[in-house]
């Protein structure tokens, strides 16, 4: 099956905000093993988004809509897509006594445009939205489903999680299941060049790369008639990759951030780590302090921009810092150390002798 989304909003054609619906979007259906070959962003004009989704309806089984739910006059999503669907409005008194509740709960008086968010297709099936005033819609086509979800992401992601995964996830008799492999210190080229031939040769499972920022991520995913047996062709390919990519792989889990992998692995080997920083102005620190169970392992950070400050706090020689010239300044990015990181307490995990306190900058500099 195969998915369009489509995202309304003028401030999105304005770049005024970023889309970041597109792009969650687009992932949590591609782990559903659904196609997405045509994105759309369309501002808040009624006959534009009407011809839109026509097109969309026509050359795509599912047409997921986010944007366009709000009480006010520009907020024409809904109406819209009802008129194409041949749907007409109503009244839905459960989706209006939530929006009552919410405004109490609020402390605040509901306006008379408020109630326009309660107006729904006949026929349609209500996504309850406990995050703010504008319910969720799917509307069943012979043909195609259309899905219309609010804009804003705190309502977006919690009822696509909740409400609209399990609904596609139904759609289909097969069973889809995805693991992503998550390397650091190689390249996007040179990763996808060690894996090629696994992607030439793939049909079930699929093999794809995907380039973050200092790091590269394997998604492999397989689909079957139940999840024992998706898993199962999963594993053998999974294990390819980890005997390809050795300690440059930090992690195998989805909700496992390069960050939390080097703080398990310092909690797992009773280590601390202190980090002296430069032209990197603390966010190494940062990223790391926004792991639970930190303070086990972070005692302390150092900011020292000035050559003065270099040498008088963290003992480092004048002819080091003469030495250390501004391309390597800039080379040494703090996507690199957590990296470098990860790989060094990978491979020395075992020995006794590691410092207990570990400044990172020095071990860098000296690299």
């Amino acid at each position: 099956m195969n998915v369009e989304l489509v995202c309304v909003g003028t401030e999105l054609l304005l770049g005024s905000i970023v889309n970041t619906n597109a792009a969650y979007l687009s992932e949590k259906c591609a782990g559903l093993g659904l196609s997405c070959y045509f994105q759309t962003v369309v501002g808040d004009n009624g006959d534009r988004l009407a011809r839109v989704l026509g097109t969309a309806m026509e050359r795509s089984d599912i047409v997921i809509v986010c944007g366009g739910l709000g009480p006010t006059e520009d907020d024409l999503t809904k109406e819209t897509a009802a008129k194409v669907c041949g749907k007409k409005m109503y009244l839905h008194e459960p989706s209006k006594k939530a929006i009552e509740s919410f405004f109490a709960y609020k402390g605040m008086e509901p306006t008379d445009n408020n109630w326009k968010q309660a107006m729904l297709p006949e026929g349609a099936i209500v996504l309850h939205n406990p995050n703010g005033t504008a319910p969720g819609v799917i509307m069943e086509m012979k043909d195609v489903k259309v899905i219309l979800l609010p804009g804003p992401p705190n309502e977006l992601q919690p009822m696509f999680e909740e409400s609209v995964a399990p609904y596609l996830a139904s759609l289909t008799a097969q069973v889809i299941c995805s693991q992503t492999v998550k390397i650091c210190g190689v390249g996007e080229s040179k990763a996808e060049t060690m894996v090629m031939d696994l992607i030439d040769g793939q049909t079930n499972p699929t093999i794809a790369t995907y380039a973050k920022t200092g790091e590269v991520h394997i998604r492999v995913t397989a689909n079957a008639g139940d999840r024992k047996s998706a898993a199962k062709l999963l594993k053998p390919v999974v294990k390819e990759l980890k005997a390809r990519f050795g300690n440059h792989i930090y992690t195998t889990e989805e909700d496992v951030t390069l960050e939390k992998s080097v703080v398990d692995l310092a909690l797992a080997n009773n280590l601390t780590i202190t980090c002296a920083e430069s032209c990197t102005g603390g966010m190494l620190s940062a990223r790391l302090i926004n792991v639970p169970g930190i303070s086990e392992v972070y005692k302390s950070g150092v900011v020292t921009y000035s050559n003065k400050a270099k040498r008088k706090l963290l003992g480092v020689k004048k002819s080091t810092l003469q030495k250390c010239c501004l391309t390597h300044t800039i080379k040494i990015i703090w996507m690199q150390k957590l990296s470098f990181l990860c790989r060094y307490l990978t491979k020395e995990k075992n020995k006794e002798d590691i410092t207990k306190h570990y400044c990172l900058q020095k071990v860098l500099l000296k690299s």
